[in-house]
């Protein structure tokens, strides 16, 4: 039952051409760790479904995604997040654009093990044109109402960031929007998650906040001990994004050999070279909530 492991462990356990999702939203509690410990393999092919933000982007500048499934690919106050403008503007990347509800229909229907969901999200509007294989469904009740048939969105694995988990697979997240994390991870045959701090026993430790469990342990096939691991991304019950970072890394997009240089700077030296390099911990926890 020991389900802790590091992150190369779980990198070992995929397999190219895999469908991954990824929990967070956009520039928000990213697992970043796991993105760049996947950018430091030779994994190649991958579906990557997300509400995305670096996470696509970086996967598309290294060459690892084949299609990408998303509602948005956005850093923000970088509208669009610029790598994967660079693959969607190329060429060559197969995608699924649907609206942020459809994404969240569809990765429903999966959780349940349905093939599709019937939803309103999306008649009359050119999801429809650009997505052509999708159906519609006739109410088999007296409205006779049309509707979409979203089909599943099943993933073969889910990658989240959570505060807190112990060897058992349990896990604890907080903050004031966990962004669809347990749909991810309902959705998924599968889950690692990576977190800021790690425990024995989760439930002996922090038995008052149980109520942060999103999802059962048994969703959980590995446990990686992660601090800081959702940089340049939010964690919003610890610290915020780092924009500074994030437009350095834009910056990058637009300079020759900038993705091999960015690679070469940050990531591929380590985790503890990657948190060097950023300013440390004590950087990290001073960055500041961004106020809308």
């Amino acid at each position: 039952m020991n389900k802790l492991m590091n992150a190369a462990d779980m990198v070992a356990r995929l397999k190219s051409g895999m469908t991954i999702g990824v929990g967070g939203w956009g520039p928000r509690r990213k697992p970043m760790a796991l993105i760049r410990e996947i950018l430091r393999s030779d994994l190649k092919d991958l579906t990557i479904v997300a509400y995305g933000g670096a996470d696509i982007g970086m996967l598309c500048a290294a060459g690892k995604v084949k299609k990408a499934v998303y509602g948005f690919v956005s850093l923000d106050a970088i509208p669009v997040e610029p790598y994967f403008r660079k693959a969607r503007q190329a060429g060559g990347l197969e995608v699924m654009e649907v609206d942020e509800g459809q994404l969240l229909v569809g990765l429903r229907a999966a959780g349940q093990r349905l093939p599709f969901l019937p939803t309103r999200v999306g008649l009359g509007t050119d999801v429809m044109k650009y997505n052509p294989g999708f159906k519609t469904v006739t109410s088999p009740y007296d409205d006779g109402e049309v509707l979409l048939a979203m089909p599943a969105i099943n993933l073969d694995v889910a990658l989240v960031h959570a505060d807190r988990g112990d060897k058992l697979g349990n896990t604890q997240s907080e903050g004031p929007d966990t962004y669809f994390d347990e749909v991810f991870v309902r959705a998924a045959e599968t889950a690692y998650v990576s977190c800021e701090e790690v425990y024995d026993r989760l439930d002996a430790a922090h038995s008052d906040t149980a109520r942060a469990n999103l999802f059962e342990r048994y969703l959980v096939a590995g446990i990686i001990h992660a601090p800081y691991g959702a940089h340049p991304s939010s964690y919003p019950a610890r610290y915020g994004w780092d924009m500074d970072h994030f437009k350095k890394y834009a910056a990058s997009a637009a300079e020759e050999d900038g993705w091999a240089k960015y690679m070469a700077e940050f990531i591929a030296g380590g985790e503890d070279a990657y948190l060097e390099k950023i300013g440390g911990p004590d950087r990290v926890k001073s960055l500041k909530l961004p106020i809308f």
